[in-house]
């Protein structure tokens, strides 16, 4: 069989050029396939190089096909495939940090995009910018805008407009005001912070896209498909949103909506934000571990089961919808449309890809909805079902090779999972998992650390995540029915 770079073009030498940090599945398979698309109808001429923001040596797949990847989108009645020329090259910011850093120095720079999850946009006062690279993603920003406010001696005409897309509210707003507190920190010069101001564009986005990934058990059947091997592959659904907040009119530059593509600007994302976090995210979050649990591995899978379907409609109508203050028809017809992208028969999204970083997500797309509901005087049953099940997923060990591992019976066998989440993290589930389920939740509740509060201390929640551990425990398809049914 062909390799890709054997059928495909060589990348054309485009004039823009956008830094992304972040190689994931979603990224290359939302805004690298726009920008792909802008380019080809003539609204952008845009290069894209992609940043390895964390430790570890890029994936060789890259360097083997010179970046080329397909992206094959599907909805319910079509498929639409695509082979993405728009990236030059991939690199590794630890590994290969001085020609990252070199790129600070282009002058044809102008986009930088960002996706390093939602624990990724975090201070950290241990960043000097001395490291090669610093920690945290706003300090390796910080550094690499220092290093080009440097080169063009403060021109103006040298600024960048920054999108990230990280899950977190404001976005591009916290990320400026960590970047500024870095330099402060960092005791440069005023005239940086101005420069900042006036030169960069920081932009709040919200994205919308579910991307399952590589097809790794329909990757030789596509290979026959497409007639070349590409092991880069993205799968996921045609729908697409991206709505962007700028600081000032990006329009004329950024110009995606031209080409046709879904993209929103506007004055207030907030409304967009809430909707899709609380209903799409907030419900992913929610019912995907447990349906890892019960021996489920994908999305399509999962809600095939009346009764996880049944949990889902169940979120939405009693925990979720009642604290959006938005048209209840607008929200009903929103969540019905969900649930229809839940069910592509095409998407084959992997429960234990969504459990990456669960407590991250778990705070930052159901914690606020619960509080809402609570301080409306409602009961968060279905919010503290998942709670539970949140926690029976990661009750865990350290295997020989220092590895968090997870267990769960699948077609009556019991299977080990890994467990991935920051080490700090899985240190503390480690240390409580040896506790029986009353002392282990005691003590992961109470982990301020994680949840930026101490949930034990709201009124009813423990006993109610004690109670559905142990259903869980004992048998998480039963625990599932009883949760619904006693909601």
């Amino acid at each position: 069989m062909k390799d890709i770079v054997d059928v495909c073009p060589q990348p054309k030498n485009r004039q823009t050029r956008l830094l992304q940090f972040g190689e994931g599945n979603f990224l290359r398979g939302f805004v690298d396939e726009m920008i792909d698309i802008a380019n080809e109808k003539g609204v952008m001429d845009t290069e894209i190089i992609i940043v390895k923001p964390r430790p570890g040596k890029p994936t060789e797949s890259f360097n083997r096909q010179n970046c080329l990847y397909t992206v094959m989108l599907s909805a319910s009645t079509e498929q639409r495939t695509r082979l993405i020329t728009s990236v030059s090259s991939m690199i590794s910011c630890y590994e290969d940090y001085d020609r990252y850093v070199a790129f600070a120095d282009d002058e044809n720079l102008r986009f930088i995009v960002s996706n390093t999850t939602e624990a990724g946009i975090v201070y950290d006062d241990s960043d000097l910018i001395n490291n090669r690279p610093p920690k945290s993603f706003p300090a390796k920003l910080t550094q690499f805008l220092y290093r080009r406010y440097k080169t063009f001696l403060g021109d103006n005409e040298r600024g960048v407009i920054i999108l990230p897309v990280e899950l977190i509210d404001d976005n591009g707003k916290v990320l400026r005001n960590i970047v500024k507190k870095l330099s402060r920190d960092w005791n440069l010069e005023k005239e940086f912070l101005t420069w900042l101001d006036e030169a960069c564009i920081f932009c709040s986005t919200l994205v919308d896209r579910i991307i399952s990934g590589y097809p790794s058990d329909k990757a030789e059947e596509l290979w026959n498909d497409l007639g070349y091997r590409d092991e880069l592959i993205v799968t996921g659904e045609a729908f697409g949103s991206w709505i962007i907040q700028p600081e000032k009119d990006i329009s004329k530059e950024f110009r995606l909506k031209e080409a046709g593509l879904p993209v929103v600007f506007t004055d207030d994302i907030r409304p967009y934000k809430m909707r899709k976090v609380r209903i799409l995210n907030g419900a992913h979050t929610s019912f995907a571990l447990i349906s890892y649990l019960m021996g489920y591995d994908t999305v399509l899978e999962a809600v095939q089961d009346k009764e996880v379907e049944d949990y889902i409609n169940a979120l939405f109508e009693n925990e979720i919808i009642p604290t959006i203050e938005m048209d209840r028809s607008e929200l009903d017809k929103f969540a019905g449309s969900v649930l229809k992208r839940f069910k592509n028969p095409y998407i084959h999204h992997r429960l234990h890809d969504i459990a990456l970083n669960s407590i991250s997500k778990w705070k930052t797309r159901c914690l606020p909805t619960m509080l809402d509901l609570i301080n409306m005087g409602k009961e968060t049953k279905l919010f503290a079902f998942s709670l539970a099940a949140l926690l029976a997923y990661y009750k865990g060990e350290y295997d020989k090779d220092e590895i968090f591992i997870g267990k769960r019976d699948r077609n009556g066998k019991k299977c080990s999972y890994e467990i991935r989440d920051d080490k700090e993290v899985l240190d503390i589930f480690a240390k409580a998992a040896v506790y029986d389920a009353e002392r282990y939740v005691e003590i992961i509740l109470s982990e301020d650390s994680m949840w930026g509060m101490r949930l034990n201390e709201i009124d009813g929640l423990k006993d109610r995540v004690i109670n559905a551990l142990s259903d869980i425990i004992s048998d998480p398809k039963h625990a599932l029915e009883s949760a619904v049914r006693n909601r």
